[in-house]
């Protein structure tokens, strides 16, 4: 039986840093942030929403690429990210309705849901990255929803890219541990 100390290692090893989320997110948000400058507010909000949908698929390609196990990883420590990424996709039964009713709040519901799961991601590699992410990223879009209400898409896209790439360095340069010694 496994300890949970080598579960991590082992999700740390087969994940191979798990960059290929953040990577593919970080891509999509700026071609929303992009379209939110480019487009009138309503039409580039519906750019986002049906763009974040692009996130996985993409992330799926750079994972092969990368020799990331995103789907394939057997590890409990995986499956529980899975299950993190089905929660935050179940918010959709708030952004839909706000996509309806009151769409400027768009561009803070889904960057603030979209984002939750890197609290899980931190718990499971124990380091603090991934809480640094979901914080900032969730003050920043706060701050910004009521800084550039003019803007709320590209606004709230430039916070989340700079999450990720704040993210990213620190994925990349984080020891990752090595293999624990089997037992004698």
């Amino acid at each position: 039986m496994q300890t949970l100390a080598d579960l991590r290692i082992d999700f740390d090893r087969r994940s191979n840093r798990s960059m290929s989320m953040p990577l593919a997110g970080m891509l999509v948000w700026t071609v929303a942030g992009i379209l939110g400058l480019l487009l009138p507010a309503k039409t580039a909000t519906l750019a986002l929403v049906f763009s974040t949908g692009a996130v996985f698929p993409l992330a799926m390609a750079i994972a092969k690429m990368r020799g990331e196990q995103l789907i394939e990883n057997d590890n409990p420590l995986a499956r529980l990210m899975g299950a993190c990424v089905v929660m935050v996709n179940l918010l959709w039964a708030v952004h839909i309705p706000l996509l309806v009713y009151a769409p400027q709040f768009v561009p803070l519901s889904l960057g603030v849901a979209l984002g939750l799961h890197w609290m899980v991601y931190s718990w499971i590699i124990q380091h603090p990255l991934g809480y640094r992410h979901a914080i900032v990223r969730t003050v920043g879009l706060l701050a910004v929803w009521f800084l550039f209400p003019s803007h709320p898409v590209t606004a709230s896209a430039a916070v989340v890219v700079l999450a990720y790439l704040m993210t990213l360095a620190e994925m990349r340069s984080r020891t990752v541990p090595a293999a624990s010694p089997l037992p004698a």
